[in-house]
């Protein structure tokens, strides 16, 4: 997963209307939000750069241009930008839209399976094996979580070399106020709910003595993030994915 923040933080304003922009109808006017139903053909084209949208930065992080994504949904440049009049409100809507889908998948796991290692192992192949780890957005992966007996606090951020595709991990940094995106702060309840509800997965199988009682958390969200690679043939690609997370489940786990 590749997350970049040099397109997600403008104006929370914006982003208030990633909801309302999927009813509008396509006419190219900045006229404001419309509550009559989008077109058939308005609609497919909506779904098909959502789709696109969610492949490049999946594949490509959320540093890829706009025509990337147009050219895979097979539309102008201008039809997205109709959609969506800015990238950034595209881009959260797709980060929000992944980050609810894991706390769905989070919540049916904490809520269907009885053992605690059963549902946090079954959250992580879910999730996993659904590709949403490689869109979550800057905010979960740098969020501050409780010290663990370890002494770790937080998540590394997420950056790749420029020019590059490459993904490394750094130490988190101080950062000054002023630096943190406004759309940090505004967008915290999605954040907030998928933590909340993985912090009880982990929860459960440390209490039950079937985690390592070091992982937090922000391991968590890493391996999510990280163990779903984007290769270019589909087969390889799960092939990969289910080996990487059978390696780091066992690590993840206590032992005797």
């Amino acid at each position: 997963m590749h997350v970049q923040d040099s397109h997600w933080s403008s104006a929370s304003a914006l982003a208030a209307g990633g909801a309302t922009l999927s009813a509008a109808v396509g006419s190219g006017r900045g006229d404001g939000p419309r509550t009559t139903p989008l077109r058939v053909d308005a609609q497919r084209n909506l779904e098909h750069v959502l789709r696109a949208a969610r492949e490049v930065f999946g594949e490509l992080g959320y540093g890829a241009p706009m025509e990337d994504v147009a050219r895979r949904a097979r539309v102008g440049v201008g039809t997205v930008y109709r959609r969506f009049p800015s990238k950034d409100v595209l881009v959260r809507r797709i980060a929000e839209e992944e980050t609810s889908r894991l706390t769905d998948q989070a919540r049916a796991a904490l809520g269907q399976e009885d053992e605690p290692w059963s549902a946090l192992s079954r959250f992580l192949r879910t999730s996993v094996a659904s590709g949403a780890g490689r869109l979550l957005p800057p905010q979960v992966l740098r969020v501050s979580v409780e010290e663990d007996r370890a002494g770790q606090a937080r998540v590394p951020q997420q950056r790749t070399q420029p020019g590059t595709t490459e993904l490394r991990l750094v130490p988190e940094e101080p950062v000054a106020v002023a630096a943190v995106p406004a759309v940090a702060a505004a967008d915290d309840a999605g954040a907030s709910a998928l933590l909340e509800v993985v912090g009880q997965l982990v929860e459960r199988a440390r209490a039950a003595g079937e985690l390592r009682p070091d992982v937090s958390v922000s391991d968590v969200l890493l391996v999510i993030a990280t163990a779903a690679p984007s290769l270019p043939d589909a087969a390889q690609q799960a092939a990969a994915s289910a080996r990487l997370l059978d390696i780091l489940l066992e690590g993840l786990r206590s032992r005797p």
